[in-house]
């Protein structure tokens, strides 16, 4: 005789498995996080071109195509947005740098490293979409204290994927300076060509990438 199931028993074998993890984002929540970063990009533009104080939220939201207080309806003042841009800046820059050297592979030699880490440093700084990075060069003072800390934390995560390639190039003999002081000579190094590099000059990015390396290292 066939016994009948318990109801509890029935209706977990009618529902379907729970799903697990976050729910699918709706298109209203894919929509505000699109603004969200068309604002920054925004902003990062106006930010670079005019400066922190010439910028205001108007010229942001006029440039992402919104209403004048909208930027407000995603940052608490014009201060967090500038955060936000360096914080952009700053995983965008991580992210691509570790695609860079993952590409590399751990075998390759210490001056192949670096090449494609100066590369990848002037692609941040000078390349397309490169408004990120030369606004938290020039624009650090404008941020709170504790955005500062914030940012530099990040931006120490940069530099540290460096130092292995650094420390090789030393032990190899190709770099004389200490790890730790070369590499804030060299940051301090590339960062100013931000000042002084055009695309309409005579170096590409790759020529100027190999100047670099000879001043580094002092060999080809």
């Amino acid at each position: 005789m066939l016994r009948a199931m318990p109801l509890t028993a029935v209706s977990a074998a009618a529902s379907p498995a729970a799903r697990r993890g976050r729910p699918p984002k709706t298109a209203a929540e894919r929509d505000e996080g699109n603004r969200r970063q068309v604002l920054i990009g925004a902003a990062a533009r106006l930010f670079r071109t005019k400066g922190f104080d010439g910028a205001s939220t108007r010229d942001i939201a006029a440039a992402s195509d919104m209403q004048s207080g909208s930027p407000f309806y995603f940052f608490q003042s014009k201060q967090a947005l500038l955060h936000a841009v360096m914080q952009e800046g700053m995983s965008r820059a991580t992210q691509s740098q570790a695609l860079v050297l993952a590409a590399l592979g751990a075998r390759a030699p210490a001056r192949d490293r670096l090449r494609a880490l100066v590369r990848h440093h002037f692609e941040v700084l000078l390349g397309a979409d490169s408004d990120f990075i030369p606004v938290m060069l020039y624009e650090w003072r404008s941020l709170t204290p504790a955005q500062r800390q914030d940012v530099a934390a990040r931006k120490d995560a940069y530099e540290a994927a460096w130092m292995p390639t650094l420390r090789a190039l030393r032990r190899a003999g190709r770099l004389r300076a200490r790890p730790e002081v070369a590499r804030l000579f060299i940051f301090g190094a590339l960062n100013w060509s931000v000042q002084w590099f055009s695309s309409r000059g005579a170096l590409s990015l790759d020529e100027l990438t190999e100047q670099a390396l000879l001043l580094f290292t002092g060999d080809q």
